[in-house]
């Protein structure tokens, strides 16, 4: 008890901590949001490192800061410190910042798929092959009454989801990539929004599906209770990702946020906004070709309106 208040006893430390409950960010992003030398922040991740309420992890060549639930007395008396950290000067420009960088994500993410709309279906194949997946995914699809697809894309899926549900609702942040898919399938509603920010009502649908798309989330916490608000209670979530590699490049030429995921992780999340994982497989790549996980998860039906 006595490192971790050591460890919060300092202004810059607690503003870190105020950052890093609302998402994990590189040191780079750290200091740039906080306008201190890289030293510096370093040291200060350190200490809270060694506290045990603050961990690492390692994507590639970068390191992605978050905070650790680890530690019991730490889940205690956080909430409690969160609910005053307006009290802090700086606490104001520390979130203009947070969204400042949350915006360079989302528009990084939207120019590049405003870019590759036309060529994405090669593209995406060619660039970063992965484990022949679509059959099982769609294996997992349950019928339902209705569903909707983040991420559409250029609407590759759409006619096989057609044959799932009464009702396809798809999203996506490009009006390149909805432009795609509106030749594609002109009969399906689709919509221009964000995934932490879907232009649904709450509970409106059944079934969600993510097909490769998760990979480019900043907030993928945020996107899996943005989700739960969306799904009927006891509805269905379906992700297909890439399993955790270390294409590094990936992150500049596919706009990519993260590297893949491991199962962990991806539970943790899961549990946090509310779903129950119920499967979850791992399909091998041949040479070149990645990993790529699929997962059934089920939204808990005494989860209500989380977002």
């Amino acid at each position: 008890m006595l490192d971790i208040l050591k460890a919060l006893a300092d202004p810059t430390r607690l503003r870190l901590m105020g950052l890093l409950a609302r998402g994990e960010f590189t040191v780079q992003e750290l200091t740039e949001m906080l306008g201190m030398g890289q030293s510096r922040i370093s040291r200060h991740l350190k200490i809270l490192g060694d506290a045990g309420i603050v961990s690492v992890k390692r994507q590639g060549t970068w390191g992605y800061y978050r905070q650790s639930d680890s530690n019991a007395c730490f889940r205690e008396i956080w909430p409690t410190l969160e609910s005053r950290l307006d009290e802090i000067p700086d606490r104001r420009s520390d979130l203009d910042a947070l969204a400042r960088v949350f915006e360079a994500r989302r528009r990084r993410s939207r120019e590049f798929f405003e870019r590759h709309a036309r060529q994405w279906d090669r593209l995406s194949g060619e660039i970063l092959p992965s484990a022949p997946y679509l059959e099982r995914l769609l294996e997992a699809v349950p019928q339902c009454a209705s569903l909707l697809e983040v991420g559409v894309g250029t609407g590759a899926l759409l006619p096989a989801l057609l044959g799932k549900a009464k009702r396809v609702v798809g999203v996506d942040h490009s009006p390149a990539m909805l432009e795609e898919a509106r030749g594609r399938c002109p009969d399906v509603d689709l919509r221009l929004g964000e995934m932490s920010h879907l232009p649904l009502c709450d509970e409106e649908v059944e079934t969600v599906l993510l097909n490769m798309v998760f990979h480019h989330a900043e907030e993928p916490a945020r996107v899996l209770s943005e989700i739960a608000r969306v799904l009927a209670p006891g509805g269905t979530l379906i992700i297909a990702d890439l399993a955790r590699h270390e294409k590094e490049w990936a992150r500049e030429r596919m706009a990519d946020q993260w590297l893949g995921f491991d199962r962990e992780e991806l539970s943790g999340w899961l549990a946090g906004s509310g779903f129950e994982l119920e499967t979850f497989s791992e399909l091998k790549g041949r040479g070149e070709a990645l990993d790529v996980i699929i997962l059934k998860a089920r939204k808990r039906s005494d989860v209500g309106i989380t977002a």
